[in-house]
């Protein structure tokens, strides 16, 4: 069997978020310090060991700031806060110290489109008309019949305006009318904003994901957005996906407003900005800006939202290959706290399978917690629904909820998350899943991930190395990784049954390092290569 080596091997050239591993935590879902049932700040620090002895490189943390909770943190009150359920800015900083002390990065949520409705320029916009700040937010006067100013939808369901009785008008929120959407075009609120960033900047933080990064400027004229062709959805069901959000969303502008935080994050050393763009490929490419001087990564979210079918993900890999600008950076990413888990959308035997994927394309990969350990998302009953667009559209069963779950860490109590009753639901099953009882598994999810990324971190050709895409028919994607004299072959089946890699013309030979199947490790392998149903294979070509 091949030896790991699981010193990190990286050409020089490349900066800390290429060639990284970056990992995803909810706060509330991670560890609970303190005994309440929500994680919190302190929970992440004593997991921090964990995290370094998985190989990650970076710690992305969804929002921890001041908040009403309305959508548990993204309707944020205070942008230079931490809110008491996560702990204290002592305890922020102690996480930071403790980060950078194992060599690792931090990363922030921003949410620069929209505040809390209880935040203080908020409160202050809606208290009169001639307010300072009431251009710092979307207002308008209803249409000449009372009507509202446009159809513009909220993600969460129902209009996107909001009637204000003291002001008489209307204030639009693209997710909950307690996130009234900030009015970019003004000046003073691309400041404001851009002095939160270096705030958390000054501190010490390693960049930002910005949340919802296409929605931040809208039509000038607030033209309505044209109907879904072929939606399900009748005009009076009020659902988003019944309009193509071409006014509410993406603007051209909205790249000036991108370039000045990027150019505000240049100017501190190795920062990274990553954008949360739901786009298609030719127009998420855009993000990375003139000159690449937009976003570091758009986040592409291909294999996060496409049917799991070998023939569109082959396309889409090498669509977004080739319509990546000169010198702009890829990255890929299974799975968030937006959407189901990748072993509730795949399976658990096809979540190695995009393990190996996620880990051996070319770009930055981001790891959901708990995909590690192959969570999948947890039966919530209605009545413990607490997800607010759960909540406002219960027929389409849209809950965030079940993919939220409490990290499973052992087969105590509350899976040795809390001491207390968790804030969601464990599964059964966590009393087996989890990570003390995969950490003795040789077998296991957390095992193939650890000896994965290992493999990764130590070969240059994984991390940084040129992608070459190979062969791809209804059940197989393929592909070469290649840097210097190192070159991989990952073979990858997207079906249950068995396959055969045989390339017209080419001839592959090597040998075997890590396979879904275990037992195939240090196999040699050539010419026709038989795959079985739900196998990933990673080969070292001689």
């Amino acid at each position: 069997m091949e030896q790991v080596i699981a010193q990190p091997a990286v050409a020089s050239e490349y900066l800390w978020w290429q060639h990284g591993i970056i990992y995803q935590i909810y706060p509330r879902s991670f560890q609970d310090a303190d005994g309440d049932g929500i994680g919190d700040l302190k929970g992440v620090i004593s997991r921090l060991d964990y995290l370094q002895s998985l190989g990650i490189d970076c710690v992305w943390l969804s929002p921890v700031y001041p908040s009403p909770m309305a959508d548990f943190g993204y309707d944020i009150s205070d942008y230079e806060g931490i809110h008491p359920i996560f702990g204290t800015m002592e305890d922020f900083d102690e996480l930071l110290t403790e980060v950078h002390a194992r060599g690792m990065k931090l990363l922030l949520d921003l949410v620069p489109n929209h505040t809390s409705d209880q935040h203080p320029w908020f409160l202050e916009s809606r208290s009169s008309r001639d307010n300072a700040k009431r251009d710092w937010y979307i207002w308008h006067d209803g249409k000449p019949d009372g009507s509202l100013p446009n159809n513009w939808l909220s993600v969460f369901g129902g209009h996107a305006w909001e009637w204000d009785e003291k002001t008489g008008q209307y204030y639009y929120h693209a997710f909950l009318k307690e996130q009234p959407d900030l009015n970019w075009r003004n000046p003073e609120v691309q400041q404001a904003m851009l002095d939160v960033m270096r705030f958390w900047l000054d501190k010490g933080i390693d960049g930002f994901r910005v949340d919802v990064m296409w929605h931040m400027i809208k039509d000038k004229q607030l033209r309505d957005n044209p109907p879904a062709p072929e939606s399900p959805y009748n005009a009076g069901d009020l659902i988003y996906d019944h309009y193509i959000p071409v006014y509410s969303t993406d603007q051209p502008e909205v790249h000036d407003i991108v370039r000045m935080m990027r150019s505000l994050v240049d100017e501190y050393n190795e920062r990274v900005l990553i954008g949360e763009i739901y786009l298609p490929i030719h127009k998420l490419v855009t993000y990375y800006g003139q000159d690449n001087k937009g976003a570091h990564l758009p986040f592409n979210f291909q294999l996060l939202t496409l049917p799991w079918e070998a023939p569109q993900i082959a396309a889409a890999i090498d669509e977004y290959e080739g319509a990546l600008p000169e010198n702009g950076w890829p990255n890929w990413v299974l799975g968030n706290h937006d959407k189901p888990r990748i072993a509730s959308r795949v399976g658990l035997a096809q979540a190695r399978v995009a393990a190996l994927m996620l880990l051996t394309l070319r770009g930055t990969p981001t790891i959901y917690y708990g995909e590690e350990i192959g969570m999948r998302d947890v039966a919530i009953p209605m009545n413990e629904v607490v997800d607010p667009q759960g909540l406002n559209m219960p027929e389409l069963n849209v809950s965030r909820d079940p993919a939220r779950t409490p990290m499973q860490w052992s087969g105590e109590i509350n899976a040795g998350f809390s001491a207390h009753k968790p804030w969601l639901r464990l599964p059964y099953n966590s009393g087996r899943v989890n990570v003390e009882a995969q950490l003795k598994d040789p077998y296991s999810m957390l095992s193939f991930y650890k000896k994965l990324i290992g493999i990764r971190k130590s070969q240059p050709a994984l991390n940084v190395g040129s992608y070459q895409p190979v062969f791809a028919d209804q059940q197989l994607v393929s592909y070469v990784r290649e840097y210097g004299n190192d070159r991989f072959l990952i073979i990858l089946n997207l079906s249950h049954r068995p396959a055969y890699f045989r390339p017209k013309g080419r001839n592959f030979e090597g040998t075997i390092i890590l396979g879904t199947e275990y037992e195939r490790t240090g196999m040699q392998v050539g010419d026709i290569i038989t795959v079985g149903g739900d196998e990933g294979l990673l080969i070292r070509l001689t």
